[in-house]
């Protein structure tokens, strides 16, 4: 599988861009990469698990904010963070930071469309009811978070 950063699908929303590296359905082991870059302080995804797909960090250049559980980290470049399944995590750029990020989830589950339907929700090009309705296609359940909450609030 070889994708040239020139030939890779580009998608972007008010947070980020996203370069579509390879979806499960073109990798013969079932993995899915992109790449985000996220503006200065950019929120990335609310809190919510996966129930089958571990999701992989490698934070290329800047840095990002994580929760994992309960705990807030902040991954600067070099670092690499494997989140298992069913446990809560959420991301942003650090505060202040842009942040540029290799993401890899294993197994994929076709999640580029997902990638899609959020860049639609957040330009209002479709209805955010969308979202929930592809939680389980996507395998990406949102949940409450209130340690999240609060430090998206306390740098705001």
């Amino acid at each position: 599988m070889l994708t040239r950063h020139a030939d890779a699908e580009t998608c972007a929303d008010p947070s980020s861009v996203m370069r579509l590296f390879a979806d499960s359905d073109r990798t013969a082991d079932g993995f899915t990469s992109y790449r985000s870059t996220f503006a200065e302080g950019a929120v990335g995804a609310p809190a919510h698990v996966h129930t089958k797909a571990t999701e992989l960090f490698f934070v290329i250049s800047g840095s990002l904010r994580v929760l994992v559980g309960e705990e807030i980290t902040v991954l600067d470049a070099g670092d690499f963070l494997a989140v298992p399944p069913h446990t809560p995590h959420a991301f942003a750029a650090a505060p202040g930071c842009e942040a540029d990020v290799l993401f890899v989830f294993t197994p994929g589950m076709g999640r580029f469309d997902y990638l899609r339907l959020l860049g639609r929700v957040m330009r209002g090009e479709a209805d955010p009811k969308e979202i929930a309705e592809s939680a389980e296609r996507f395998d990406n359940h949102y949940v409450d978070s209130p340690v999240w909450r609060a430090a998206l609030d306390a740098s705001a």
